[in-house]
């Protein structure tokens, strides 16, 4: 009979001397945070409250820039303007018998392929350079007729305008039909564009549409750019367009409902959000006190008056089990590269503790029937 008391005993010591030791799927909070208050902690722990939630918005972005740029709308005349290096096709019309612009018996004379000089002009016979770049095709045909009735008596024009380099814009990829398409009048938006590019391609998940303009980059996600009509902005001849995946995550770990990278669906995802993503936190092994977000900063982000981080690592916790924490991180936003660690409640350890203990005094029962 002593015997297996001894036993017993000696079981029950060994389990619960090794219950810190238990195999676990995350981090208590306290693990994590352990060293905060050491003054030389590589990290401070930054609680999300309704008090702080709004300047915790200031502070510098990470991972991308905080925001996407684009630009406003702005439509326009309807008609085209000219460019260099576009194609200009002129038939000038003349009834007089003695023309010196048409052959016998001829009323009028083409002339095809006349391309726009680098400094905005092309020639037509006898009135030499005319320059078109900037007006707009009808203007330019008042022009050369005005020119030419000093030496031809009421001329007629008719003018046509095939855009050149400079009048056209490049669907460089993520279409599926990309190419150069030329800019058929100033009111020749980015969705038009698209239309003619045979629509984003099907294979990107989350697309970002970048417009390349003058040396700037501007971008949106398409479900943006389709669902808002301001946002369809009106093309210039040489931007480059180009539709390519939203490359920014971030990544779920511990007892959250899935561990994984998560891409970003929308341009801002908060906590919250993020918690949804990942199907919330594991009901039976999170600690709802204790989520983490985990961030890193840049040495020149710092800010020793509270304006900003003040190290280089921060530990972003939230408290689910408070209303003012969730208001709060329902207004703090997730940046690319940040880490949402769902801690483990240490009340998992004594369930799996208590569930071990009943397993030795079911064998210490069976040892005593013995």
């Amino acid at each position: 009979m002593q015997r297996p008391i001894r036993f017993l005993a000696s079981l029950l010591i060994i389990t619960v001397v090794s219950a810190c030791a238990l195999p676990r799927g995350a981090a208590i909070q306290g693990e994590v945070v352990r060293n905060q208050n050491n003054e030389d902690a590589a990290f401070s722990v930054v609680p999300i409250t309704g008090e702080n939630v709004s300047q915790l918005a200031t502070w510098p972005a990470t991972g991308w820039e905080g925001h996407y740029h684009w630009f406003s709308r702005n439509p326009g005349p309807k008609s085209n303007i000219i460019r260099p290096g576009d194609q200009i096709d002129l038939v000038i019309w003349d009834n007089q018998e003695n023309s010196l612009l048409t052959g016998v018996e001829q009323q009028n004379v083409a002339l095809e392929g006349i391309t726009v000089s680098p400094d905005g002009s092309i020639f037509v016979p006898y009135i030499d350079d005319v320059h078109v770049s900037g007006s707009t095709p009808d203007a330019a045909r008042r022009q050369i007729e005005e020119e030419l009735s000093m030496v031809v008596p009421d001329p007629q024009v008719q003018l046509a305008i095939s855009s050149g380099p400079d009048n056209s814009v490049d669907a460089v990829g993520g279409f599926s039909a990309p190419g150069t398409y030329p800019v058929p009048n100033r009111n020749y938006s980015i969705l038009s564009l698209i239309s003619a590019a045979g629509g984003v391609s099907p294979s990107l998940e989350n697309p970002l549409v970048r417009v390349i303009r003058d040396g700037q980059s501007y971008g949106i996600r398409a479900g943006d750019l389709f669902k808002r009509p301001s946002a369809n902005v009106i093309l210039r001849g040489g931007d480059q367009i180009i539709a390519e995946e939203d490359d920014r995550y971030f990544v779920a770990l511990g007892a959250t409902g899935s561990e994984t990278i998560v891409p970003f669906t929308k341009e801002r995802i908060n906590a919250i959000e993020a918690l949804a993503l990942v199907d919330g936190i594991n009901d039976t092994r999170a600690n709802p006190k204790g989520v983490l977000i985990l961030r890193d900063y840049s040495a020149d982000d710092l800010q020793s008056d509270g304006s900003g981080p003040a190290k280089t690592q921060v530990v972003f916790a939230i408290d689910l089990t408070s209303a003012d924490a969730l208001f709060a991180a329902r207004k703090f936003n997730i940046n690319p590269g940040d880490l949402v660690l769902a801690t483990e409640s240490t009340v998992t350890s004594i369930r799996t503790v208590f569930g071990l203990i009943g397993s030795v005094v079911g064998v210490g029962n069976a040892l005593d029937n013995n």
